[in-house]
């Protein structure tokens, strides 16, 4: 487990406010969830802790220094490129709703990123001239071309040489923490079995359909002769896979859908309630084998093909306990993480400044 720091933020894609729209015939992701996750309900339940009160807002104009940890200074100008370095890679400004929640949170990284070094330093656990050149390259296999490369550190106003000097301090800072997380032990199959017993909603997979479709889209608020066309083209195509041609090649021919058009169509395993109701009535009435006539949904025509149906069933320990233990073990790592934090932030003297 490695902590999320200032490099990582540097060149990591930081979402403020993205918003997916499922594939056509869709309102959630292919496939089934994999059963050995802990769910994690979205209401609050009756007695739950208030919501924490709203950040502090942060001043428009900054002072030079923003922080101070241990006496150390936290800079404006590093403030201000982690900022300038998110919103560049979500390819939007901080909304003005979300700015103080944000910020501050960036900041709290930032103190957390110091504390990191400052005990990496007391541990005498630097990165060497080779680590560092290692975490350059990684980074630099991600651009097409070395000009596309300096390109993105210019964009986020950095040097080479800065970006190495980041990438030591988050190298020393990652010493310490795989340091301190190698002792936590793996969970036994006790806890695993445990856990199992203790969440069984957790392990029941519903019924499922695989299918594949062709759709030809018609736009929200197309008119009679738009829809007209469609439907003609969604007719001939249906007329093709009658005549026995085949429905993969025909859905990469035809299909709208840029999602599954590629795999001949192929929607992958999909629980009842997955795909909008009329899509999802109609491939659950199928057999393997068994072929649609066009179906109408708010995306427009669809053919639709079941290639395989599996029951409902609870996933048996034996099959689940490897996700389980892997859960557990970055459940452990992630309280040791945080309560070694935490506790450097008690020892330390940190002034936040604005």
């Amino acid at each position: 487990m490695r902590v999320k720091v200032l490099l990582c933020a540097v060149f990591a894609c930081v979402s403020v406010g993205a918003c997916n729209k499922p594939p056509a015939g869709q309102t959630a992701a292919n496939g089934a969830t994999p059963p050995a996750v802990a769910g994690q309900g979205s209401g609050t339940p009756p007695g739950a802790p208030a919501p924490p009160p709203p950040p502090k807002p942060v001043p428009a104009v900054l002072p030079a220094v923003v922080a101070r940890v241990n006496g150390e200074d936290i800079k404006k100008e590093d403030f201000e490129k982690m900022i300038k370095t998110v919103e560049s890679n979500a390819r939007q400004p901080i909304p003005p709703d979300r700015r103080d929640e944000i910020l501050r949170n960036l900041l709290d990284q930032l103190v957390v990123y110091t504390l990191l070094n400052q005990e990496a330093k007391a541990r005498n656990l630097t990165a060497t001239d080779a680590e560092i050149d290692v975490k350059l390259q990684q980074v630099r296999q991600q651009f097409p071309t070395q000009e596309a490369f300096e390109k993105a550190l210019k964009e986020r106003n950095i040097t080479v040489e800065g970006f190495k000097q980041d990438a030591r301090m988050d190298v020393n800072a990652n010493k310490v923490m795989e340091a301190e997380l190698s002792s936590v032990p793996g969970p036994s199959d006790a806890e695993a079995k445990d856990f199992y017993a203790k969440n069984p909603n957790e392990f029941k997979q519903e019924e499922a359909v695989r299918a594949s479709h062709i759709l030809i889209k018609v736009e929200p608020g197309a008119d009679a002769a738009a829809k007209s066309k469609a439907k003609a083209t969604i007719d001939g195509v249906l007329k093709k896979v009658k005549a026995g041609q085949d429905f993969g090649k025909l859905a990469h021919e035809y299909s709208q859908d840029q999602g599954s058009a590629a795999q001949g169509g192929d929607l992958n395993y999909f629980p009842k309630g997955q795909m909008v109701p009329e899509f999802s009535a109609v491939a659950f009435a199928l057999q393997p084998g068994q072929v649609s006539d066009v179906v109408t949904t708010q995306f427009g025509y669809h053919i639709i093909k079941v290639t395989d149906r599996k029951p409902g069933r609870t996933v048996p320990f034996e099959e689940a306990a490897p996700q389980i233990k892997g859960f557990l073990e970055q459940k452990k790592k992630q309280e040791k993480q945080n309560a070694f934090v935490e506790g450097l932030k008690k020892k330390a003297k940190i002034e936040v400044l604005i």
